[in-house]
């Protein structure tokens, strides 16, 4: 199963305050970690809500807001794609997480789909054509 852990922004993270090298050595050491486990599929920090935008529909059309937005607590400042058996293992994992003591952090932790979790109406063409395109991520990825 795969899962996306997303770490929740704070006021720091989306006011541009960057880790120390105690955390980002110790954040590096987690991730070796889960890498050596095979349980790291992927995983990057994002910028501030600032150097962002949204973009909404409605009624078919597309709007553009740029950032910042506001509620730090309901924005992503980074994120890991984990493999694990179950929700319990990515539960365990997370919880080894090295936030800072005083600064505290939290994260979201939801189950990415599978083909096989759309039943019949992903049918085999849909199937062939999205593992078509994985295949070309991976090369686009490898090239970067």
């Amino acid at each position: 199963m795969r899962f996306m852990v997303m770490v929740k922004a704070s006021e720091e993270t989306e006011g541009g305050v960057m880790p120390t090298e105690a955390e980002l050595a110790a954040m590096g050491a987690f991730n070796e970690e889960l890498v050596k486990a095979g349980v790291m599929l992927a995983g990057d920090g994002l910028h501030p809500s600032s150097k962002g935008a949204r973009v909404k529909f409605s009624g078919g059309k597309p709007s553009v807001t740029d950032g910042p937005f506001a509620e730090a607590k309901e924005l992503i400042a980074g994120y890991w794609i984990w493999q694990v058996a179950s929700l319990a293992d990515a539960l365990e994992w997370a919880k080894r997480i090295p936030f800072a003591p005083d600064g505290g952090g939290e994260v979201e932790i939801r189950q990415v789909f599978e083909a096989d979790d759309f039943g019949a109406e992903f049918t085999p063409e849909l199937r062939a054509a999205e593992e078509r395109q994985r295949e070309q991520a991976a090369r686009n990825a490898a090239g970067a």
